[in-house]
């Protein structure tokens, strides 16, 4: 696996990143860790959890692999921001809610640092001055290297970014996004802000929580049994979301690449959105170490041109005003004073 810089950091992370939401939910803590040493073996080295990711359970199985392993050449990505406990300071980004779960994750990670701890999420309570002098203060006293968002739109992160370049603070350094073939309205804004500012991004649910992995055909109104749609409950929303055309032509797109490619449509959806700007490494979401192997199998080859834009052709969004060719183009002559 190669290794791509996080952002404007020094820091190299491997192109996939491990995601463990279903760590002590989904996969039991033995399962889990043959996961983490088959994605270690492999090369990878940067991990993301949440301190919510089954009430903490996931941190503590990661905590117990990591007792047995080299802190040092692990990359350890969390969250801090929806609720961990009864109360009405027990969620959020307050310096009071941030000083708690902070050190809470450490205990569950058996480790004395975080390497990139995000913000799950926007807090329209609490004001940015207090959530980011507070990562601040982590991040010098030690406990925290980075400091990175998740679920951000574009112009609450770049408010982020521009006060703590004011106040001299550690600034944020990556974006975790909802990023995939059929989640493509990220690239309206934040991908191109995120270029702009060297940001790396980190995408979750990158096969659109497991309908561009090529279990489905035209539709998901009857899921195969024990797919994650299936068993989701859920189910009904995945299925209102993907019974359309768009989502169909998509997933045609994926198989028939696939087929060309002698890849499966996983690895087909993965290595076309490692060739997209900005992105540093997906998040992959897996149970079994079968799916590990497949997923692990979109690195170390290339997409040819041609399947690039075929693949963005079919999965492209309905654009308009100012996201359009005919507005930039417009754009461009009145600067030009054509």
């Amino acid at each position: 696996m190669r290794f791509r810089k996080l952002g404007r950091t020094g820091v190299l992370v491997s192109e996939l990143c491990l995601g463990t939401m279903t760590f002590g939910w989904q996969v039991d803590e033995a399962a889990s860790h043959q996961l983490l040493d088959g994605f270690v073996t492999a090369g990878g080295n940067f991990l993301d959890t949440s301190n919510v990711y089954s009430s903490g359970k996931s941190e503590e199985i990661i905590g117990t692999w990591l007792a047995g392993h080299d802190r040092a050449r692990i990359v350890l990505a969390t969250k801090a921001r929806f609720r961990t406990a009864e109360g009405a300071n027990s969620l959020g980004l307050s310096r009071k809610h941030l000083l708690h779960a902070v050190p809470e994750s450490l205990r569950r990670l058996q480790t004395d640092y975080i390497d990139l701890l995000q913000v799950h999420a926007w807090d329209p309570l609490t004001p940015l001055e207090e959530t980011f002098g507070t990562l601040h203060r982590l991040t010098e006293d030690g406990l925290i290297r980075y400091v990175g968002v998740s679920n951000y739109r574009a112009w609450q992160f770049e408010q982020a970014l521009q006060l703590c370049r004011a106040r001299g603070w550690h600034e944020p350094v990556s974006l975790q996004p909802q990023y995939s073939l059929y989640s493509r309205a990220t690239e309206f804004e934040l991908i191109p802000m995120c270029v702009a500012e060297n940001i790396a991004v980190l995408p979750w649910s990158p096969l659109a929580g497991g309908f561009l992995s090529g279990k489905y055909t035209d539709g998901v109104r009857s899921p195969p049994a024990g797919s994650r749609i299936g068993e989701s409950k859920d189910a009904e929303f995945y299925t209102r979301r993907f019974d359309n055309e768009r989502a169909a032509r998509i997933v045609r797109a994926v198989r028939e690449v696939a087929s060309e490619a002698g890849k499966t449509p996983s690895q087909v959806a993965l290595n076309w959105l490692l060739s997209r700007p900005a992105v540093t490494a997906p998040i992959l979401g897996v149970r079994t170490m079968g799916q590990l192997a497949e997923n692990l199998g979109a690195t170390g080859w290339s997409l040819s041109e041609a399947q690039v834009l075929r693949l963005s052709h079919e999965s492209d969004l309905e654009v308009t005003y100012p996201y359009d060719q005919r507005a930039e183009d417009q754009q461009t002559s009145d600067r030009r004073g054509e």
